[in-house]
């Protein structure tokens, strides 16, 4: 692998860290996933007021269309905006987590 590539890889890399929450945050961003995100949509959220939030039902969700949901809210619905109190990589990361299984 050539010097170039190297190094544009550990670029990548280190951006991808960069943009991780703190351990500190992440629990933060897990107990309002928990709480918050599940008064609506259930505990496990399954749906309830809100849609189902489990990785099948986000399979076919873009990405773009999960993080506007979040940092917007959803106009006639019960979903309010995040954006004052979810940066957009703490909204990413949360995505990250509602994918895993």
């Amino acid at each position: 692998m050539s010097t170039g590539y190297r190094w544009l890889i550990a670029l990548v890399c280190s951006v991808a860290v960069a943009d991780e929450p703190s351990p500190q945050r992440q629990q933060v961003l897990l107990n309002l996933l928990k709480h918050d995100c599940g008064s609506c949509h259930g505990l496990p959220p399954k749906g309830g007021l809100g849609p189902s939030l489990m990785p099948d039902a986000l399979a076919g969700k873009s990405d773009a269309l999960l993080l506007d949901a979040i940092q917007n809210g959803r106009s006639g619905t019960a979903m309010p905006p995040w954006k004052p109190f979810l940066s957009i990589e703490d909204s990413r990361w949360l995505i990250e987590r509602l994918r895993q299984p």
